[in-house]
């Protein structure tokens, strides 16, 4: 079972809500019209085509219609998702959303607080033979936040954990706009570390007691271990670049049931973000494009700011 998570950086449909960013208000001044809006599906299409996941987590998605819409496009390329659901319970700008080939038991929302400053955590459950599954998809407050923005959805993220149980097999995944060592990377920011030192996806989410190889990892309680450390090269570890920076800011995280060589297990050395040649644009990811010079116009090139990333999982034997 093949399993991804991808920022696909502000699918828009073209009903004018009020909620758009500037450059994405339907058939203006930008140009993001039919024309436009089809090209963006047909690029997010071949890149999930690639990957052919079970069940992939979106990021930035506006609204069910883009949903539909791409998942339809998704369809007539030849690759079909029967099942779907998107966090739009609250009217946030972009939203999480799920793609899946395998139904779902319940698809919900957590509400992280009522607040439109933060986006719905969106929980499904599916089952795979006879296994209950858990998938929590995360699009956190972005760095132009202090870190305890983001520890806010991180306690929501932890609490449900809590209430479900640390036996159970959970995995949260998406943009947590957070580094796999976040706890090092904003220790000389001032303007982000707000929580003397206490990150949400190192602290909160307890990720920080295994920077080891899965293999090596002996996850306790509730915490969640963060796939990123199955990649021994770090310069691998990455799907976003900043000012020629590599950056992790989408993670898979797992539970100990995952890890335990029973049952449903994560694939050892799965890990890894798509790097089709094509999505990257000279030493840069190749981004959806728009003109610099406002009005910003699109120009109908480009993916996304993010890599995907995907892991696999199977059922062990235990019979053997």
């Amino acid at each position: 079972m093949k399993i991804a998570t991808y920022n696909v950086q502000n699918l828009f449909d073209l009903d004018r809500s009020g909620y758009e960013y500037e450059e994405y208000i339907p058939y203006s001044r930008s140009g993001w019209n039919d024309k436009m809006y089809a090209i963006k599906r047909n690029h997010l299409s071949k890149v999930i085509k690639d990957i052919d996941a079970d069940i992939i987590a979106l990021q930035e998605v506006e609204s069910l219609q883009a949903l539909k819409d791409l998942r339809y496009t998704l369809k007539r390329k030849g690759l079909y998702y029967p099942y779907y659901k998107i966090a739009n319970a609250k009217n946030t700008t972009v939203k999480v959303a799920v793609l899946s080939k395998i139904p779902f038991v319940y698809a919900k929302e957590i509400f992280v607080t009522r607040s439109y400053e933060y986006r719905n955590i969106l929980e499904i459950k599916v089952m795979i033979e006879n296994e209950a599954l858990y998938i929590f998809v995360n699009h956190w407050k972005s760095k132009s936040g202090p870190e305890s923005k983001r520890i806010v959805s991180a306690k929501k993220l932890r609490e449900r954990i809590k209430q479900l149980g640390c036996n159970n097999n959970i995995i949260a995944l998406g943009d947590f706009n957070s580094d796999y060592e976040e706890y090092i990377r904003f220790a000389r920011k001032r303007r982000h570390n707000d929580t003397k030192g206490v990150t949400g996806i190192n602290h909160i989410l307890g990720s920080v007691n295994y920077q080891v190889n899965s293999t090596q990892a002996k996850v306790h309680n509730l915490d969640l271990y963060n796939l990123w450390y199955d990649i021994n090269d770090p310069e691998k570890r990455y799907t976003y670049i900043y000012k020629g920076e590599k950056e992790a800011l989408d993670h898979i995280l797992i539970s100990a049931a995952l890890l335990d060589k029973k049952g449903l297990d994560y694939k050892t050395d799965t890990i890894h973000p798509l790097e089709k040649q094509y999505l990257f644009r000279k030493s840069n990811i190749y981004r959806w494009q728009l003109t610099w010079r406002k009005p910003r116009r699109h120009l109908g090139k480009g993916y996304s700011d993010h890599l995907p990333l995907v892991a696999e999982f199977s059922v062990q034997d235990t019979n053997q």
